[in-house]
């Protein structure tokens, strides 16, 4: 499971959402951050009986076409998924809130293509890295900004280094 703020806040966020009768998407840029955010997700709001699902490219066929049946129908309160959000055949029932992680990592036309899935949608955009032209939106007064700037309480100090692999002779 993610230990990261910015992952308690989109949950938090998709839980109201979805209990003021609204559907919700985050869109990952890799099928591993997507899986990632469906683990945290589950783990929390499962209990709450919000449904949510994976929605990537290199799933079977007949998963895919099941999933994307039941967010047409409603069935499905939480998807999370990288592009494959952003085909045609996609269609949200009631979308109400679009989550755009590391949200450099998608054009301008991608985070539009899904915000009009929904009508009014409210958006939240996140990353740990922003890039100039997100900063600019901020300075400007189009978008406005959070910052987690400390870690969560008890969180366990990461050690991170270098390990050689030897082979045998």
């Amino acid at each position: 499971m993610l230990a990261l703020g910015k992952t308690v806040v989109a949950i938090i966020a998709a839980y109201k959402a979805v209990k003021s009768g609204y559907q919700m998407a985050i869109m990952a840029p890799t099928s591993i951050l997507a899986a990632q955010h469906l683990e945290s997700f589950n783990s929390i709001l499962k209990d709450f009986g919000i449904r949510c699902e994976l929605l990537i490219s290199n799933m079977p066929a007949k998963k895919k076409a099941e999933i994307i049946e039941d967010i047409k129908n409603g069935k499905v309160d939480v998807v999370i998924g990288t592009h494959s959000i952003l085909q045609e055949n996609v269609v949200f029932k009631n979308l109400g809130l679009v989550i755009t992680d590391e949200q450099h990592r998608f054009g301008v036309n991608q985070r539009k293509i899904i915000s009009e899935k929904g009508k009014n949608v409210d958006k939240i955009v996140m990353t740990a890295t922003p890039i100039p032209r997100t900063l600019a939106l901020i300075l400007y007064g189009d978008l406005d900004i959070s910052v987690i700037d400390e870690l969560p309480p008890n969180r366990k100090k990461i050690d991170t280094f270098a390990v050689r692999i030897r082979t045998r002779r």
